[in-house]
This record gives structure tokens, C-alpha cells and sequence, in this order.
């Protein structure tokens, strides 16, 4: 009788219904005080660009944000919890779906373009809609970007760049686009964020300050922008010791 009671207690508590989702990136929303990492896919991050159709910059992570916002709209959310994010505990992982649909937002998310595949956690799942994307030129696949992975290790020289009207030939001008050394700073979201070799040795890939740090004010040249300290701690980034 207890196993099948314990079992019973972690169905329920594998899976979280909300009626308000807050929408906090392309592939993070939180319901009441949980937030989950959509399992299997990748969306531009908060602060990221990407080239359009026309090679004009636009803030494409947040354009993946709020047409997942739309998406959603009022509706109640349901999310399987599969577990801790491996990267950031405290945050969950977790397979999605908006009440009336029969798509998941994962899969929504890359059948639209504004997500990647990503592997090895996609295990291929998502692998026909992203081609499917690709082919039609949906969502950033319109112009030019670079995966979200390569621009949070910030991989500028080295980063495959995705989408139908990448340069041939001399990729400088988009690559600088694409990692720009002075990012703008994205609405709501004022913390900075640096890579430098001494967050290495704490086993982080860089360091961020929030505007009440001492170094805050002295950081001219933030090569990343956070909205919390979560994402800035989920992306890998320590906090400024001096704060």
C-alpha cells in the first residue's frame, strides 16, 4: 500500500499546472515559484542578435521570448517536471504544453524557428522541425544567428553561423554583429556580465555585477546582459565578490 501511495504522491508531483505563466526567455517560464528550462531545445538568449532577412541587427532573444509569450497568451500551462537543471539546480526541467494544444512549447518552439534542437538532451526529437524551419526561413532562420550555446561560451571566431542569408566568404561584419563587444542592454535587464580568466579557477565562465556592486560603475565593456541573478547564475557567471 505505501509504494503505490508514494508512487501516486510523485505523478502529482511530477507535473505543475498555472494558470499565469511568467515567460522569462525563448526556453524558460516560470509557474508560481518554479521555473523550468524547456527540456531538448535552445532559444536565442535574452541579450543575443541576429541578423534579418535584409542583414539588419535585430534583438532576436527577445523576439523569441515574446512570441512564446503570445503563444501562450492567458491560457494555463502544464509542465512535466523531469528533473534539476544539471547546470542550475535550483531551476527545473521540464516538458510543456498550453491548455487546447497538442504540441508541447518545446517542440512549438523549434517547429517556429525560434529554437535549436539541442542535443545530447533533444536526443533528436526535434530534429524534422528544425530542418522543417530551416527550409521554410521561419524565425531567426530568416537571416543569420549563431547557435545560443557559442555565444554564451562566446565563440566568435570559431561559431557555425545558421540561416539563409549568411555571408559567403568574409564573415567579420556579421560575426562582430553577431558577438558585438559594446551589447546593448536589453529592457529590464541591467546586470552585467564579463568573462575574465580568474572565474575559470572557481569553475565559472565569467563574473557578473549587479548595480550595487562596488565595480559595478568601472565595468564599461559588459560583454553579457541579465535580467536576475538567476540567469546570470544559470549561464554560468559568479557574482562580483565586491558586492
Amino acid at each position: 500500500m505505501r509504494p503505490l501511495i508514494a508512487s501516486l504522491l510523485l505523478m502529482v508531483v511530477g507535473t505543475v499546472w498555472a494558470a499565469d505563466a511568467i515567460v522569462k526567455d525563448g526556453d524558460t517560464i516560470r509557474l508560481g515559484d518554479t521555473s523550468f528550462r524547456l527540456d531538448g531545445v535552445d532559444a536565442p538568449e535574452m541579450d543575443q542578435i541576429c541578423l534579418d532577412k535584409n542583414g539588419t541587427s535585430w534583438a532576436c532573444g527577445v523576439e523569441a521570448r515574446d512570441r512564446l509569450a503570445m503563444w501562450i497568451a492567458k491560457r494555463a500551462i502544464r509542465c512535466d517536471d523531469k528533473g534539476p537543471d544539471t547546470v542550475y539546480p535550483a531551476r527545473r526541467i521540464g516538458i510543456c504544453m498550453v491548455e487546447g494544444e497538442n504540441v508541447t512549447l518545446n517542440q512549438w518552439l523549434v517547429r517556429e524557428g525560434w529554437a535549436l534542437n539541442f542535443e545530447p538532451y533533444a536526443k533528436g526529437r526535434f530534429t524534422a522541425d528544425e530542418a522543417d524551419a530551416r527550409n521554410s526561413q521561419r524565425g531567426t532562420w530568416q537571416g543569420c544567428f549563431s547557435a545560443p550555446q557559442d555565444l554564451r561560451r562566446w565563440n566568435k571566431t570559431t561559431a557555425k553561423l545558421l540561416g539563409a542569408t549568411c555571408p559567403r566568404g568574409d564573415e567579420t561584419k556579421a560575426r562582430n554583429v553577431l558577438f558585438p563587444d559594446h551589447p546593448a542592454m536589453p529592457p529590464g535587464c541591467s546586470i552585467k556580465g564579463t568573462y575574465a580568466l580568474r572565474a575559470k579557477i572557481t569553475g565559472h565562465r565569467g563574473i557578473y555585477h549587479m548595480e550595487g556592486c562596488r565595480s559595478y560603475r568601472s565595468t564599461t565593456n559588459p560583454k553579457r546582459w541579465f535580467c536576475s541573478e538567476e540567469d546570470a547564475q544559470a549561464a554560468g557567471f559568479r557574482k562580483a565578490f565586491n558586492c
